[in-house]
C-alpha cells in the first residue's frame, strides 16, 4: 500500500518534488539564484519527507524510515552534488572536508552502537525533534536568512575543529534517523560563518550524500555481520525500487513550480511542514509526561545552540575571536 501511494503522490509533480526522496534537477540552464531556488528544499533531504510518511502515516518501523532515508538519498544526494561538482557550485571546502572525516566515524559509530538501542519511539522523536529546531530556526531569522550578505572568514581558522565535531555529532545523528548532518552544518554556515545560501545549501547536500553512502553501506556491513542485531528491513529495498525512478518523474515539473515561488514562502512553508511533523508525531505517538518534557526541552535546547550561532556570528572579530581563544585554551588545558 505504502509502495501505491509513493507512486501516485510522485506521479502528481509538485507533490512528488517534495516527496520524492531527494531531486536530480535539471538546471543547466538556469543561473545561480534560480539554482538556489530550485534546490530550495534541499536543506532537508529526501529522507525527510519520506521519514515522516513511512512511519506516521502508515506506521512502519523508525528503523525502517531511516535506512529507506538513507538508501534513497544516497542517490538522490549523490546525483545532486555530482551536479554541484560538475558545475562548478560554490561550495566551503575548509569546512566540508573535516566534516567528511567526522562522518566517516560518527556514522559506523552511531549504526554500531547507538541505533540498534534506540527505541523505535525515540528514532521518532529524534526526528521530531532535529527538524522542528529547524522549522523554528527559520520563523524566527527568516529575513536574515534570505538576504544576501558576505561571508566572514574570522572562523575558518577553527575549519577543523568545526567541522570534525559536526562531522562526528551529524553522523551520529545521522545513523539513528538518517538525516540531520546536513542541517547541522548549513545552519553553523548560515548562522555562524554568515554564508550565503547559494554556498550553504550545495555544501549541505554534498555531507548529507557522502553521509548517506556511508550510512547504508555501514548498515548493510552490520547487517551482514551480525544480521540478529543489524538486519536491514527487506521492505527497504522494495521501497527503494519504487521511489528511485520517481526522481527522474517528478522532479522537472516539481522544479519548475518551485523555482516560481520566491524564497520567503517557500522557506516559511518548509518551516510550517516541520513543526507539523512534530505536532503529528507527538500526537499520533500519544507523548506524554517526562517522554514529552524531554522532547520539548530537546528542542529548547537546539535552538538555544542555534542562537548562540547566529550571536557568534554578529560579533565583531575583535569580540569574538578572544572569547573563543579563551574557550579553547580552558578545554586544552
Amino acid at each position: 500500500m505504502a509502495r501505491s501511494v509513493l507512486l501516485r503522490v510522485a506521479s502528481t509533480g509538485t507533490l512528488g518534488q517534495l516527496l520524492a526522496p531527494d531531486r536530480l534537477i535539471l538546471a543547466d540552464r538556469c543561473d545561480d539564484d534560480a539554482w538556489v531556488l530550485r534546490r530550495r528544499f534541499d536543506p532537508l533531504g529526501g529522507g525527510t519527507i519520506a521519514f515522516p510518511v513511512l512511519v506516521l502515516l502508515f506506521d512502519l518501523p523508525g528503523s525502517l524510515g531511516r535506512n529507506f532515508g538513507l538508501a534513497i538519498q544516497s542517490i538522490g544526494m549523490t546525483s545532486a552534488a555530482i551536479y554541484i561538482l560538475s558545475s562548478g557550485k560554490n561550495v566551503d571546502w575548509r569546512l566540508l572536508r573535516p566534516a567528511f572525516f567526522g562522518s566517516l566515524i560518527g556514522t559506523p559509530l552511531g549504526a554500531a552502537l547507538l541505533a540498534p538501542v534506540v527505541s523505535d519511539l525515540w528514532v521518532k522523536l529524534t526526528f521530531g525533534v532535529i527538524w522542528a529546531s529547524f522549522g523554528i530556526l527559520h520563523l524566527v531569522k527568516l529575513r536574515e536568512l534570505v538576504a544576501p550578505h558576505q561571508q566572514t572568514d574570522r572562523w575558518h581558522t577553527y575549519d577543523q575543529r568545526i567541522g570534525l565535531t559536526l562531522g562526528i555529532v551529524g553522523g551520529i545523528a545521522s545513523s539513528i534517523t538518517g538525516v540531520g548532518i546536513d542541517m547541522m552544518l548549513y545552519a553553523t554556515l548560515v548562522l555562524l560563518y554568515r554564508a550565503d545560501l547559494k554556498v550553504a545549501i550545495p555544501t549541505s547536500v554534498i555531507i548529507m550524500a557522502f553521509t548517506s553512502i556511508i550510512g547504508i553501506a555501514a548498515n548493510g556491513l552490520l547487517g551482514w555481520l551480525k544480521p540478529s542485531v543489524y538486519q536491514i528491513d527487506p521492505e527497504v529495498f522494495a521501497y527503494w525500487l519504487t521511489a528511485a525512478p520517481i526522481v527522474t518523474v517528478g522532479a522537472p515539473f516539481g522544479a519548475l513550480v518551485v523555482s516560481l515561488i520566491s524564497r520567503t514562502p517557500t522557506l516559511v512553508i518548509v518551516s510550517i511542514l516541520c513543526l507539523a511533523q512534530f505536532a503529528w508525531l507527538l500526537i499520533h505517538e500519544q507523548v506524554t509526561g517526562l517522554t514529552l518534557l524531554i522532547a520539548m526541552f530537546g528542542v529548547v535546547v537546539f535552538n538555544v545552540l542555534f542562537h548562540l550561532l547566529y550571536t557568534l556570528g554578529k560579533r565583531p572579530e575583535s569580540e569574538t575571536a578572544p572569547i573563543v581563544e579563551i574557550a579553547i585554551d580552558e578545554a586544552e588545558g
